[in-house]
């Protein structure tokens, strides 16, 4: 009776553990999908390279936070019900990566703009949306697909 006790908590904390990491990780992705259209509202809205800079300081690394903790919760829910690698988790992943990269290019043209040129804002302007429309569309493809399968 004890050892069945004792396996019947471990199963029952396991399936905790993965309903708690699932919420964080919707939760996750929803605040994501939050800040991007925030930051694509705001570079839209911006016309001051100085003030948007400054403000973007302050929401990137928060944007690369959601990243890690997007990758960490997929992680821990893979190992709390020991899933194998599916194509939708493969895509995750490899999304996942791409955002990085995406958002570690915008922020590093963003750090070395040249403010002397004119319409050097404006170029900004124009990659940064291109990026975060193919951000936010692969985000929104990416949930579409999970919540319909």
């Amino acid at each position: 009776m004890i050892l069945f006790w004792g396996y019947y908590s471990k199963i029952r904390f396991m399936n905790e553990m993965y309903q708690l990491t699932l919420t964080i990780h919707f939760w996750g992705t929803a605040a994501m999908v939050f800040i991007t259209l925030a930051n694509l509202a705001h570079l839209r809205l911006s016309h001051d390279i100085r003030r948007y800079a400054k403000k973007m300081r302050m929401v990137m690394p928060l944007m690369g936070s959601l990243l890690f903790l997007m990758l960490f919760t997929g992680a821990v829910m893979m190992a709390a019900k020991h899933l194998d690698f599916t194509i939708a988790n493969i895509v995750m992943i490899v999304f996942n990566i791409v955002m990085i990269v995406l958002e570690s290019k915008r922020y590093a043209r963003l750090k070395h703009l040249n403010l002397k040129p004119e319409g050097a804002f404006e170029g900004y302007k124009a990659l940064a949306t291109k990026l975060l429309l193919i951000e936010l569309g692969g985000m929104t493809l990416i949930a579409a697909w999970m919540l319909l399968a």
